[in-house]
C-alpha cells in the first residue's frame, strides 16, 4: 500500500518535534529508560528533575532545574525556556499517574509536550507481591493532609497508598488503628526497582510500631475475603448512633435522613454544612456520600459534640470537622459550602439562612428541616419576605411495630422539609421555585 502524500495525512500522524519531553524513570535511573528517552535528554538544553533525578545524570552540560514545592513557577518558566530550548523533565514512574505531567500538558498544551511513561509505582508495587491490581483504588497522601483518608477507602477492598516523610507507614497504621480499623493486611514497598528495594508484610499493628522506612514507599492495604462492601446510598438506623436520650433520642430519623440528603443534591467533593448537627448523623451520611468532599458539623450543645465524635470514630468517618459553637457565629471562617443543611437553629432561624445563603455557592442548595410550627411558620415567613419560592414537603412516616401476634404502625413526627437551590434568579426577587 503506498503512503500517504504528507498533504493529506490527518494532523495527528504529522511528525512534530516537541520543544518538552516528560520522562518517567525507575529508581535504578537510566538503567531503566529506552534508547529513545535517552536521546531525549542527550537533545535537551534544559533538564528539569527532582535532586535525585537529576544525580543520575552527572554528564549533562545544560541547564538544570530543581523541582521542589514550587511546581505553578517551575512549570511557568519550563514554559518560557522552551519556547528557545528543547526541555527534558524527569519524574517517577508515570509522569501522568499523580505525576507532573498532567500540570504541564495542562500549561502547555498537547502540541508541546510528549511523554514517555515508565512502569508506575503502583504496576511494580502490585508486581512484588504478585497480585492483579485493576480492582485496587489509590489515594496519594504525599504532600496532603492524611484527615479524610478513611473515608476515601471506606468502600474499598484494595487501597494503595502513596505517603511522604510525613504520612510515613507507621503513622498511617497508628491512623487506622485510631478509628478501629486494624484487619487489614500491610505490605510496604520501598525503593521499588532500586537496588535497595524491600517487600514487607505487616500487621496494622505491627507497623504501627516499626520505625525506619524509606521515605520512597507505596503502602498496599488489603482487607480479609470476607469483607463486604458499604451500601452506595447509606440508610442506616438511628440505633446505629451514640445519641441523646430523650425519648428515643434527639436524631434525624432514616427516612427524614434519606430524603433530605437527597434534596442537597450532594457530589462526590462536596463540601456541607451541618447546622444543628446534634448526634451527627447527617454529617456522617452526608461525609459517606461525598468522600472527596467535607462536612463541617456545627453543635452548640457539649454533650452534643462529644457524642458526634463519638459516632465518627464508631462509623469510621474523618472527614467531618466537628465546630462546638452557636450559629451564625460558628460559621464565620469556614470554607465556603456547596450544600447547607438546618437541622436546629437554637432559635436563630433567620440569622442562619441570611448567613448560609449569602455563603452559598451559586446553585448550592439549602435545605431545612423544621418541626415545630415555630420554625415551619419562621422557615415560611423568611423565604417569603425574600421571594425566594423553596419546595416544601410534608413528611409523615409510620413504622410497622409489632403488637402480640399483630403488626401496627406507630408514627413518627411530621416533618416539614424546605429545599432552596441558590441562583442569581432567587437574588432578584424571581418567584419560580428555583429547588428543582
Amino acid at each position: 500500500m503506498n503512503p500517504l502524500p504528507e498533504t493529506l495525512k490527518p494532523a495527528s500522524l504529522k511528525s512534530k518535534t516537541k520543544a518538552v519531553t516528560v520522562i518517567g524513570l525507575g529508581d535504578d535511573g537510566c538503567v531503566s529508560l529506552s534508547s529513545r528517552a535517552v536521546g531525549e535528554v542527550a537533545k535537551a538544553q534544559v533538564l528539569v528533575g527532582g535532586e535525585r533525578h537529576l544525580e543520575f545524570f552527572p554528564q549533562f552540560q545544560g541547564t538544570k532545574l530543581v523541582i521542589k514545592n514550587n511546581l505553578a513557577e517551575l512549570v511557568a518558566k519550563i514554559e518560557a525556556l522552551s519556547q528557545e530550548n528543547y526541555v527534558a523533565v524527569l519524574a517517577s514512574g508515570d509522569p501522568l499517574f499523580f505525576g507532573i505531567g498532567g500540570l504541564i500538558v495542562k500549561k502547555l498544551g498537547l502540541d508541546s509536550v510528549e511523554i514517555l511513561p515508565h512502569v508506575s509505582s503502583m504496576q511494580l508495587a502490585f508486581s512484588k507481591i504478585g497480585m492483579k491490581w485493576d480492582d485496587a483504588a489509590w489515594v496519594s497522601l504525599h504532600g496532603k493532609p492524611i484527615k479524610g483518608m478513611l473515608t476515601k477507602i471506606r468502600a474499598h477492598q484494595k487501597i494503595a497508598l502513596f505517603t511522604d516523610s510525613e504520612n510515613s507507614p507507621s503513622r498511617i497504621a497508628q491512623y487506622l488503628l485510631d478509628y478501629g480499623e486494624n484487619d487489614f493486611k500491610v505490605w510496604v514497598c520501598e525503593n521499588l526497582g532500586g537496588v535497595d528495594e524491600r517487600i514487607r508484610e505487616f500487621s496494622v499493628q505491627d507497623l504501627a510500631a516499626c520505625k525506619g522506612t524509606s521515605d520512597l514507599n507505596v503502602v498496599i492495604l488489603l482487607r480479609d475475603s470476607s469483607w463486604k462492601s458499604s451500601a452506595t446510598i447509606p440508610f442506616l438506623h438511628e440505633d446505629e448512633f451514640a445519641k441523646r436520650m430523650p425519648k428515643k433520642g434527639l436524631i434525624t430519623k432514616r427516612e427524614v435522613r434519606l430524603l433530605s440528603l437527597a434534596f442537597l443534591n450532594l457530589k462526590k467533593d462536596s463540601v456541607v454544612w451541618d447546622i444543628g448537627a446534634g448526634s451527627g448523623s447527617v454529617s456522617i451520611e452526608a461525609a459517606m456520600i461525598c468522600p472527596e468532599g467535607e462536612v463541617y458539623a456545627v453543635e452548640v450543645d457539649p454533650e452534643g459534640v462529644a457524642i458526634c465524635k463519638e459516632n465518627l470514630i464508631t462509623h469510621r468517618i474523618d472527614n467531618v470537622t466537628v465546630i462546638e459553637g452557636l450559629a451564625p457565629e460558628a460559621l464565620k471562617g469556614l470554607p465556603q459550602p456547596d450544600a447547607v443543611f438546618i437541622g436546629g437553629s437554637k432559635g436563630n432561624m433567620r440569622p442562619i439562612l441570611d448567613s448560609s445563603l449569602e455563603q452559598l455557592r451559586e446553585g448550592g442548595r439549602l435545605v431545612v428541616n423544621a418541626i415545630t410550627l415555630e420554625n415551619v411558620n419562621e422557615a415560611y415567613s423568611y423565604f417569603k419576605e425574600k421571594e425566594i419560592n423553596p419546595e416544601v414537603t410534608l413528611l409523615n412516616v409510620a413504622r410497622g411495630e409489632p403488637l402480640a401476634r399483630y403488626l401496627r404502625y406507630e408514627a413518627l413526627n411530621p416533618i416539614q422539609i424546605f429545599a432552596v437551590k441558590k441562583s442569581h434568579q432567587n437574588k432578584e426577587g424571581d418567584h419560580s421555585n428555583e429547588s428543582r
